[in-house]
C-alpha cells in the first residue's frame, strides 16, 4: 500500500483519496514542478484554492504528469469576494478555465462570512447548481463550524460532502468531528501536522513548536521507524480523516504518502489525542470575511 493512498466514499457516493498534496503558500514557479512530482508518487488529490493565485501551475503540473484526467481528484475553492450566486457561477468558470479542466471533482467554498451569511448561503446554492449541471462532482465548505453548518442546511438541498477545517494534534476538533459523522460530512484537514502556523503563534516559548516537534510525536517516530510528520499524518488516517499536507520539496511530498506501511497502536492514537489544547492557530472563522485577507483574484 505504500505510495497509494485509500480512498473515502463522499456522502453522493463519489470516492475520494484520503491524502493528498495541498498547494497553500506554494508559489507560482513552484508548484507545476510540485504537482507534477505528487502525481508521480502516487498522489491522486490535489488540493488548491482561487485564493492560493495557482490553479494555472496546478492545471500545468496535472498535464505534464501525463496521468488521465479521470484519475486526479481536483479540489479548488470560492474565494469570499465571489460570493453570490451569479458571481460564485461565474469564478467557478474562472476557476475551470485557469485549471484547464472541464469539471472539479470538488469545489468549496473557503470560508463562512458571519457577518453576510446571506452572501455564503446563495454562494452555496450556485455550487448546488453547478453540481446539478456535472461542473463538478462534490460540494462542500472549508472552516465551518457547526452552527455554521446548521444554519447552512437550513437552507440547503445538498448536505456538504466535505468540511475542510484546521486539524492536527494540538487542535483535534473533536465536537466538530463528531458532528460531520452525524450529518455525512468527511472531515478534511488543512495544516495536518500543524506547523502553519503554530510557530508564529504560541504563547509559551517552552512549549513545542508544533506537534512535529514534541517529545512524544519525536518518541513515537523512532518507535515505528517513521518520521514526525508520518506519524501526524498516520494519526489522521486512522482517524478517517482526509489530509492535504502541503510540501513543494521533492523529499517531503515522498515522506508525505509514505504511510501506508504501518498502523499505529489504539495507545499511541490516544496518546496523541491527549495533546490537544484546545486551541486554533488558524483565524477564527466567526469573524473572517472579505476584508480579513487581502486577496484579489483577477481573470
Amino acid at each position: 500500500m505504500d505510495g497509494k493512498s485509500p480512498f473515502i466514499v463522499l456522502n453522493n457516493g463519489v470516492k475520494m483519496p484520503a491524502l493528498g498534496l495541498g498547494v497553500f503558500q506554494s508559489s507560482p514557479e513552484q508548484t507545476a514542478q510540485a504537482v507534477e512530482t505528487a502525481i508521480a508518487g502516487g498522489y491522486r488529490l490535489i488540493d488548491t484554492a482561487a485564493a492560493y493565485l495557482n490553479e494555472r501551475q496546478v492545471g500545468e503540473g496535472i498535464r505534464r504528469s501525463g496521468i488521465d484526467r479521470s484519475e486526479i481528484f481536483v479540489t479548488t475553492k470560492l474565494w469570499m469576494t465571489d460570493y453570490g450566486y451569479e458571481r460564485a457561477l461565474r469564478a467557478c468558470g474562472v476557476s475551470l478555465r485557469k485549471l484547464g479542466l472541464d469539471y472539479l471533482d470538488l469545489y468549496l467554498l473557503h470560508w463562512p462570512v458571519p457577518t453576510d451569511f446571506e452572501a455564503t448561503v446563495e454562494s452555496y446554492r450556485a455550487a448546488e447548481k453547478l453540481l446539478s449541471d456535472g461542473r463538478t462532482r462534490a460540494i462542500g465548505v472549508s472552516n465551518f463550524s457547526e452552527k455554521h453548518l446548521e444554519n447552512l442546511r437550513a437552507s440547503a438541498k445538498v448536505t456538504p460532502a466535505v468540511n475542510q477545517v484546521e486539524l492536527h494534534p494540538f487542535f483535534i476538533q473533536r465536537e466538530l468531528r463528531a458532528a460531520h459523522e452525524r450529518l455525512g460530512i468527511v472531515t478534511q484537514a488543512w495544516s495536518p501536522i500543524g506547523g502553519v502556523h503554530n510557530r508564529k503563534r504560541r504563547t509559551d516559548p517552552n512549549a513545542a513548536a508544533s506537534p512535529l516537534e514534541h517529545p512524544l510525536i519525536v518518541k513515537l517516530a523512532a518507535k515505528y521507524g517513521k518520521t514526525p510528520a508520518q506519524i501526524l499524518l498516520r494519526w489522521q488516517i486512522e482517524h478517517g480523516l482526509s489530509a492535504v499536507p502541503k510540501s513543494a520539496r521533492p523529499e517531503r511530498i515522498a515522506e508525505n504518502i509514505s504511510i501506508f506501511d504501518f498502523v499505529l497502536s489504539k495507545e499511541d492514537i490516544a496518546a496523541i489525542d491527549a495533546l490537544d489544547t484546545g486551541a486554533r492557530t488558524g483565524m477564527n472563522p466567526e469573524i473572517v470575511d472579505s476584508k480579513t485577507f487581502p486577496v484579489k483574484i483577477e481573470d
